[in-house]
This record gives C-alpha cells, structure tokens and sequence, in this order.
C-alpha cells in the first residue's frame, strides 16, 4: 500500500445537492463498503458515545480506480446521518465515519449530511478578508475558544462558545471594553485560536455552558474529525448545521472588526488509533512506523501521521484547502510542526498561497516530542525561502530563560544573554532565518507557564503567590481547585496604585516589549496584557475554567499595563521600520549600536522601511538599576515615545543631550526629530597649522560630539591656517579628534587625542600645529569665549 500513488484530481467526501448526494471513500484494502444512511444521530450510551449503528439503509459502493468506492443517492439528503459499513476478509465488517466529514453528530458519532446554504450566516457570502500585506506586518494574539469568554465576568452572554465572538459593545462596570472590542482596542491584527476542530476529550453533551471549577475541558489537541468545528464551542450540538453556522459567525466577527483568523491546527497526530479517524477505514496506512513496524510516536502521545505517504499528504492538503474556503481562515499554526515533511509543508504553502489567499500565514513549531523516523522533518532552517514561518525558541529562551522552572533570561535577570538577544531583535538572520518573515518570536504560549508565573517563579515568588501544584488537571493534594485558587494571591507583591513600580510588572514588559520591537512577527499570549496567571500549571490542557478562564477584572486592575502593551502594539503598526521583511533591509537599515552589561540598544536609520522617522533608537535594559546610553550624533533633538510608564506613537519629552539614562528594567524608544534643531549647541573652532603650508587632503575624523561624528572637512584659510568648526551636544564634555590626511594615509599624533569642552561655554577654540605632540598630553585643552 506504500506504492499508492496520490489521487490529486479527485474530491473525496461528499457532494451534496438538493437533487442527490454523491459519496467517495477512500478504501482500498475493503473486499466491499456499503454506506449507510440514518434518520437520526442514533441512541447514546452513559459515556455519551453511539455503539450500534445497525438498523440504516444499506446502499452497496461501487469501487473505482484506486480503492476509491462512490455511490449516488437522489433525493435531498440533508438532516440525514451516514456511516460506511466497511467489508473485511472472511465477512467481517466494521463501522466507520467519513474521514472526509464535514459535519458530525454531537461527539462526531455519526457523520452528518447538511445544506451547505443553511450552514452560513447572514451575510457570508459579502465577508472579507481583512487587508494584509505580508507576514511581518502581523500581531499575532493566541487565544483559547472557552478561556476567551467563561469567566463570570466577561460580560458575554454566549459563554465559552463561539457566538461570544459576535457580541458587541461590552463594557465593565469601570467602562472597559470587553470581547471582541478589547481585541480592537489592542490593536493585534490575528487572533490565533487553539485548536477548532471536533477534538476526543470533551463530552459535547455534557459540556458546561457556564463557568465549572472542574468540569471537562481541553486545549483540543486531541483530534477526532480534522474538517468539522468542536461542538462544544456551539450552543446546539446535537444540530450539525449550528456548530458550523457559528463558527462561520466568529470568523465573520472578526474580519469586520479587522482581524484576521489563524487556526491551530493537529496534523501530526490522532487522540487514539484503533477509533480514529483512520484506522477503521484504511488499516495500517496512515500512521508512521518504525523500523521493527511499530507505531513510532514522535508526538509524545503514541502516533504519528505519515505525512510523507501520497493519500496522507492529500488529506492533509484537503483538509486546509476546506478551512480556508469554506470558512475563509487566513493561515494555520501548525502543532509538531517538525513529524510533517518539508515537501508537504511546502506544497501547502505554494498552493494555499498561489490559489486561496497570497496573505495566508503559514507558521508552526519546528520540534517534535519525541523521536520519529521522519527523514526530511521541519525543523529550524528547513523554512528558509520557503515562505512560512517558524516558532523562534532560541529568542524566547534568551528573553525568559526555561520554560518551567527558575532558570533566567535577560528579562528575568540573568546576565550574558545580550548577544543572544541582538540577534532575536534582527529578526535572528544570522540564526536560522533567511528573511524575518521567517521567524515568530514569543515569549509565552498556551503550552508551559505563562508569563507573569514564569517571571514570579524565577524571582523566587511561588509560595508568596501562593501557586499550585497540579496533577492531571487537579491539585496534587486533593483539594478542590476553588479553594486553591481562592487562597492563592499572584499579585501580592505589587502595589496597589502603582502596578508599573514593580520589579515583577516590569519584567513582563521589559520581556514583551523585546518581542514587540524586533524584527519578525510577534506573538503575545492571551491576558498577557493585563497579567493574567495560571496559578502556576504550566500544563493546563485540562485544568477547568477556575485556572484557565481569562479574568476580565484584571483589565481594571492593571489598566496601565494594558495602556502599555497598547501603545507599543500601535507603535509598531504605524511605524514600517519595526516590520522589515527581508533580510537586505535589515541589514541596511538597522545597527546594533550597544550589546554589553546587561543593555542591548539598536538603530533603524534611513526611513527604514519607509518610515516617517528618519532616524529611530530602541533601548532595552535588563539592570535592576539605569543605565547610560550613548545617542547616536545629531543634530537634531530626540523625542522619547516609550519610556517606562508610558508607550505609543506621542511624543513623552525631548531631549538634546548626547546620551540618555534609561530605567532599570525597561525600555525606551526614541526618534530624531528633524523639526527641532538641539538647543545650545557647543561650537568648537579648530585652527590646524601647518609649517609647509600644504592643506589639500587633510581632514578632522572626531567622535563622541552628540551632533555629527566622522569625517569634518576644513573649510577655508585665514592667516595660513585651515579652519573647520565642529558641533556638540550642550552635555559634552570631550570630543575624540584625529587630524588625518584622506582616508587615513597620515595622521597627526600617534596617539587618539580628545578636546575637552568648559562646562556652560558655547564657543570653544583649538589651535593645533602640525608635528608637536601638546607636551604628549592625551588632551587637547579648549580656550573657551
């Protein structure tokens, strides 16, 4: 069966018209199928699943070329139910639902035959996509479907479903937007939802439609039925036509508010094997084996999907094809990114790209979990020019430190981590990466602890916060969850009404705010903007709502950090300098210009990118204490946009100096205002003589003026000595100064001479006679006037 060939130009599934419906399946190993077709959902046992499904009308398959049986039935088939009865040798049979699928009863027991009309909400044929230009221009949000909206207090009537998306105009008791708005109002431009596909682990018709403590719950990374929403998200699953008609509602929500939609998807792995999607169908063909034949199970969780094999990759292509059509997805994130083969990964992105959308955005983790055979996996660097996007751990590693312990990055107080740091911030080009639309730098994800518990723990803060262990969604004591979470206290150690004073509070933006400014497309973690905690799970796939429902009082609570993370979102949307795709740009327009001691500050120069700002400096500082910063010289004056309480496009104040002290633990981004000449600037005339009166070719190359360093040409005679004048900034108070001939073909002095300027003097004086050596001084003393 490894020799099949891909059957590319055949639709596999379903095709429904009122007039009749047509059925493939793809079974090439059957000795005969059958489908059978039901009148209802059939009857449900305790555990919420349907075990018999004898009793439908059978309609004998005809098989095809390939292993590809088809049947016609006539007649409007929709609110039916179907299965295929699957023939084997010596007349055993199995029952199996459509791997095709595209609607499911309630725990996707039975596929389900609808409309596609009755299936769409008002007005989807006019939805749009929102404009996107290209991958970098992104500000990616993820977000869990349930986390978004069960909490008491969201204000949402459509608890933990999709519909929540839909709501509008919510509003706190303090008068902060909620939902969708909050959303607008922090200006991310995708929202990246965990995964919506029919997943295993949540019953859909028990599933609590209000906040529960310790009710079932899943990240969804468990799937069952690749192309049907999870009905636990819809307020009716035992109707397949609402599950999709909702979640076409969500996604038609967010593209009129301008957001686009990023579906995280599971293509490395099934929940289980034997009741799969799969392995009732076609037996042995679409998981992975090893060496001895046994199934390999780089997923960490027992399988893995061949991707590599023809039928697995069409599946796989179909699939997203489907997403992005029929429910007008704008790109996948991809799980285990590193058990699908680059030509698959390829493929997709070529085709997706060229016949759905140009702005789809493709990304994924590029790891495993566990070893696989997998020759060609996609790891780091397999993406380069190939045009989808990968998880950057090196970054997230150098900002944080680990992900589950204590240990510490730049942000959490480690040192040496600066060069590490650089290199994230130029879109790591001299990592991995080929362009920056390659990498997707994060600090925090749903996996591992979030950010504010990542940064409490490595501070030494998990008793104080009063953490919880946890064990298989519970706490490891026994205790009931609520009264866990009740006693704990993640924010004890910050002030009440200063929340940006705390050590804590500035780490979480020192370390958002490095991902926010380079290069690359950033990804923030939902709550991340208003401190949200997990209690310290770091695995909180199935904890309940008590430690993963997003708490909307927050916002309230710390509303200047949210201020924060906002400002510096719209910074970097309207300014291109901070979203440079290829790597020519980047290394024309952007210098690191300090990488020591804790502090690493870089220059976007030349209207980078098209940007207004001429000339821009981004400073972040890892030190407890502030640190001095050398400018870059001009002579214009600097306007502070982001300091460490406040960030945005306004300007905070200006500054003429030649350097600038930046905080403890913060950042700060500056510009060159070309509108305001520096104020009091320091001229410096220096008189050279020379005894054979020859001038042609010689020059000042001076440094440290705060105005214009490099080369200053003497400008005319008088007297016969050649004169030149030399700006500096009203704060300094010395100058490197060289006399050389041309580029460095002679010089005066063999040692680096410097000018020292008089403090409150705007007028300085030097005279400097060729071959004498100032009594072998290093300095050069001025006369000031």
């Amino acid at each position: 069966m490894d020799m099949i060939q891909e059957i590319t130009d055949m639709k596999l599934g379903i095709i429904y018209s009122p007039e009749s419906t047509g059925f493939r399946l793809w079974a090439p190993g059957a000795e005969a199928v059958s489908l059978m077709l039901y009148e209802d959902e059939g009857k449900y046992d305790s555990s919420g699943m349907v075990q018999d499904h004898h009793g439908g009308i059978e309609v004998t398959m005809n098989m095809q070329d390939q292993g590809v049986w088809s049947a016609a039935v006539s007649g409007d088939l929709s609110g039916k139910f179907y299965m295929y009865k699957i023939y084997r040798e010596n007349g055993r049979f199995n029952y199996a639902v459509d791997p095709y699928a595209a609607a499911v009863s309630a725990n996707g027991c039975r596929g389900a035959i609808v409309n596609p009309v009755l299936c769409c909400p008002e007005g989807w044929e006019n939805d749009q996509r929102p404009p996107f230009v290209q991958p970098t221009d992104a500000v990616l949000y993820e977000l869990h479907v349930r986390d978004f909206s069960i909490s008491p207090d969201s204000g949402m009537r459509y608890k933990g479903k999709f519909k929540a998306f839909t709501e509008c105009g919510l509003r706190d008791e303090f008068g902060n937007s909620l939902g969708i708005d909050h959303l607008v109002e922090l200006g991310i431009t995708h929202v990246h939802l965990l995964p919506i596909f029919d997943f295993k682990t949540v019953n859909e018709l028990t599933s609590s439609p209000v906040w529960d403590a310790e009710g079932e719950y899943n990240w969804g990374y468990d799937p069952q039925h690749y192309n049907v929403p999870e009905g636990s998200y819809a307020t009716d699953p035992r109707k397949p036509e609402v599950r999709i008609t909702e979640c076409k509602e969500m996604i038609q929500a967010l593209h009129q508010k301008g957001i686009r939609v990023i579906m995280d998807v599971v293509y490395n792995h099934t929940y289980t094997v034997e009741d799969g999607p799969f392995e009732q169908v076609v037996p042995g063909y679409f998981y992975r084996r090893d060496s001895s034949g046994r199934l390999s199970n780089g997923s960490g969780v027992g399988n893995e999907l061949a991707s590599e094999k023809p039928m697995v990759r069409k599946y796989i292509k179909d699939s997203l094809r489907y997403w992005a059509e029929e429910y007008h997805i704008d790109g996948f994130r991809f799980d285990l990114m590193a058990l699908i083969d680059v030509e698959t990964i390829t493929e997709i992105v070529q085709e997706l790209r060229c016949e759905v959308d140009p702005g789809l955005l493709i990304y994924g983790e590029p790891w495993t979990g566990g070893d696989s055979p997998l020759q060609n996996k996609t790891f780091k660097g397999t993406q380069r020019g190939k045009g989808f996007a990968v998880f950057n751990d090196h970054f997230r590693h150098a900002i944080k430190g680990d992900n589950d312990g204590g240990g510490k990055g730049f942000a959490t107080g480690e040192t040496w981590y600066e060069g590490a740091v650089a290199e994230g911030m130029l879109g790591s080009i001299h990592d991995f990466a080929l362009e920056a639309s390659e990498t997707v730098n994060y600090v925090t994800v749903h996996d591992n602890l979030n950010l504010w518990d990542k940064v409490m723990i490595s501070m030494g803060k998990w008793h104080e916060a009063g953490f919880i262990h946890m064990e298989n969604g519970r706490p490891a004591d026994g205790a009931y969850i609520v009264e866990k979470v009740t006693a704990a206290d993640p924010y004890r150690t910050i002030q009440v009404q200063d929340a940006l004073a705390s050590e804590a509070v500035k780490r979480c933006l020192l370390a958002n705010g490095i991902v926010l400014l380079s290069q690359g497309i950033p990804l923030i973690h939902a709550g991340d903007e208003f401190l949200r905690s997990k209690f310290g799970d770091h695995n909180s796939y199935r904890s309940g709502d008590a430690v993963n429902a997003i708490p909307w009082s927050l916002k309230q609570r710390f509303k200047e950090v949210h201020a924060y993370y906002c400002g510096l979102i719209s910074l970097r949307r309207n300014h291109p300098a901070f979203r440079m795709n290829s790597r020519e740009q980047i290394e024309r327009h952007m210098e690191i210009i300090r990488c020591s001691d804790q502090v690493v500050a870089y220059r976007l120069s030349d209207c980078a990118n098209g940007d207004p700002w001429k000339q821009i400096v981004v400073i972040v500082n890892g030190n407890l204490q502030a640190s001095k910063v050398e400018l870059p010289p001009t002579p214009y004056s600097w306007n502070i946009v982001v300091n460490e309480r406040l960030a945005g496009n306004e300007i905070i104040s200006t500054t003429d100096h030649a350097d600038v002290t930046v905080p403890g633990l913060s950042l700060m981004v500056l510009y060159e205002d070309h509108d305001r000449l520096k104020q009091n600037l320091v001229k410096v005339q220096v008189e050279y003589e020379r005894t054979d009166h020859q001038y042609s070719g010689w020059n000042l190359w001076v440094w440290g003026t705060g105005v214009k360093d490099g080369r200053i040409d003497f400008t005319h005679m008088e007297k016969g000595r050649a004169q030149a004048v030399i700006y500096a900034a009203a704060d300094v108070e010395k100058i490197g100064c060289i006399v050389r001939l041309n580029d460095w073909e002679a010089r005066e002095w063999e040692q680096d001479r410097y000018i020292i300027v008089p403090d409150h003097r705007q007028t300085v004086q030097v005279k400097v006679s060729s071959g004498k050596e100032s009594a072998l001084s290093d300095v050069i003393t001025g006369k000031a006037s």
